[in-house]
């Protein structure tokens, strides 16, 4: 009989992670239903025209794709997580044959269905209430797949590192939350990106969500908004440059710091 791999295992304790998700009703509706409220909320509101051909309602939902990634990645592991630790779940695991990388791989699995799920949900109210146009071109395609895989594996990865700043599970949301809403608010999700004030962009450019939802944009809209643009376009490279440093620094950061028991 072949002996288990990593990967094996971390399928598996995937498929645990996923009923375990199911089963918390709350967690659900607040992680697949709240990006669509906000969504109908701002979608609605704000509807005027802000350039040619695109929609504010459009631009929105570019943004929340974008920020989908950093929700169901970054915030949902670095609260998650310390949680996991205060009750002891990550020293009892630690003390098992299980490899420490199949825990990862199963958080990863989970945090890969949930981002489907969301960006799924957020694309269909976009095209169906809000004129969302879906990629033309193999190559839009391509970008958004790579986006999706890239920003998804760097949120993973900050949140995982992140899960050590909080002092106890008790707190990690009050910790996490604060974070991700300025980031999302300085990077161009609730509002224009070049309408904010000029240090707002600078500090936003140094974060990856910023790079996420320009890359969002770049699939979702006309190819002539690139000019509105802070660099007058879409700058696709530097994009996915950034992410990917930012996903190395993750790494490394998590490698280090991890820790599988309160301390």
């Amino acid at each position: 009989m072949n002996k288990p791999t990593a990967l094996s295992i971390g399928i598996q304790r995937g498929g645990l992670e996923i009923r375990q998700f199911m089963r918390q009703r709350e967690s659900v509706v607040f992680t697949m239903l709240f990006p669509l409220i906000l969504l109908a909320i701002f979608g609605s509101v704000f509807s005027n025209q802000i350039a040619e051909g695109v929609t504010f309602s459009q631009y929105f939902v570019a943004g929340m794709i974008a920020s989908g990634l950093v929700n169901t990645g970054f915030q949902q592991l670095a609260i998650m997580i310390p949680m996991e630790r205060d009750f002891g779940t990550l020293k009892r695991l630690r003390g098992t044959p299980m490899p420490a990388s199949s825990y990862f791989i199963g958080k990863s699995i989970l945090v890969t269905l949930s981002m489907l799920v969301q960006v799924f949900l957020l694309l269909a109210a976009g095209v169906a209430f809000f004129g969302v146009n879906l990629p033309t071109t193999a190559d839009k395609w391509l970008i958004l797949l790579a986006l999706l895989v890239i920003g998804s594996a760097c949120s993973t990865i900050l949140g995982i590192a992140f899960s050590n700043v909080p002092k106890s599970g008790r707190g990690a949301s009050a910790v996490v939350s604060p974070v991700v809403i300025v980031l999302q608010f300085f990077s161009g999700v609730f509002f224009i990106f070049t309408d904010l004030p000029q240090w707002m962009q600078q500090v936003a450019a140094i974060f990856p969500l910023k790079w996420m939802t320009q890359g969002a944009r770049s699939v979702f809209l006309p190819d002539l908004f690139a000019a509105q643009e802070v660099a007058g376009s879409w700058v696709t490279g530097r994009t996915f440059a950034i992410i990917g440093a930012w996903l190395v620094v993750g790494l490394i950061w998590a490698i280090r710091s991890f820790k599988w028991e309160r301390q």
